[in-house]
């Protein structure tokens, strides 16, 4: 993989590698979502996916995650535009909208810790499904 490749190449130019390395492994976008049923308005949980593993922020089952939670969504180039629920700091969103890597991203960092550190990830802030009772008690603004 090409050092600062997300500089000189545009989402649809890379490879399958560097568009898996974009993901910081926040995990806000593994957090559950509503819609508001007066308003259509999508509100964010901090109602964690039963796969998402709350201390790394990552998948414990990645490979096969479609498989156990059908609402699982793939996110790919061709279908950005129908992402605008991902967080406004996530490496695909800002990237699609002519914006740069934050500071804390593990790519410019080479580690997630700064990102942690940053207050950036899901870490310590979320509630499994299994014991989130009410997912209306869970409405949340930091992930959006």
């Amino acid at each position: 993989m090409q050092a600062d490749f997300w500089y000189t190449k545009s989402l649809e130019e890379m490879s399958d590698g560097e568009w898996e390395a974009l993901c910081d492994g926040c995990g806000k976008c593994c957090l559950n979502k509503l819609i508001d049923e007066d308003t259509d308005e999508l509100v964010h949980t901090n109602v964690a996916c039963e796969l998402l593993n709350t201390h790394s922020c990552a998948c414990s089952d990645y490979v096969n995650r479609f498989a156990k939670v059908p609402d699982c969504l793939k996110i790919t180039r061709d279908k950005l535009d129908d992402y605008f629920w991902l967080p406004s700091t996530c490496a695909y969103r800002l990237l699609a909208e002519g914006q740069s890597l934050p500071s804390w991203h593990p790519l410019r960092t080479g580690s997630k810790s700064a990102m942690h550190k940053a207050g950036q990830s899901v870490r310590g802030k979320v509630v499994p499904e299994s014991k989130a009772g009410n997912w209306e008690d869970h409405i949340i603004t930091w992930a959006c």
